[in-house]
């Protein structure tokens, strides 16, 4: 990863509270598994940025290396990588989610 792309998102995470790097945006996502993550948001009323890697080649590569995570989409709050969309699901069903979003809006 360059380091123009690693600046970029270090700058996209840190200067939201949830950023969600997905597959489309959080009004169209483009893939079941960054819809899930949107509607799972969606649904705790959380505000949120919404990356869409498909839009830059970059990024799209660099955040999995970034986050040495693999897969897209990719959860960031408070700057830190949260995971993907079977850990949010994980966290929104043991009620994990809403406290990290909570302390993040109020931080």
């Amino acid at each position: 990863m360059s380091p123009e792309v690693k600046e970029k998102i270090d700058s996209l995470v840190a200067s939201n509270k949830i950023v969600v790097f997905m597959k489309g945006t959080k009004l169209m996502p483009q893939c079941g598994f960054s819809n899930n993550v949107a509607q799972i948001l969606n649904s705790l009323g959380a505000p949120y940025e919404s990356i869409d890697v498909l839009a830059d080649y970059d990024i799209r590569q660099g955040i999995k290396e970034y986050s040495n995570w693999p897969t897209i989409p990719q959860v960031y709050i408070s700057g830190e990588f949260v995971g993907g969309s079977d850990i949010l699901i994980e966290l929104y069903q043991n009620g994990k989610l809403q406290e990290m979003v909570e302390v993040a809006l109020a931080s």
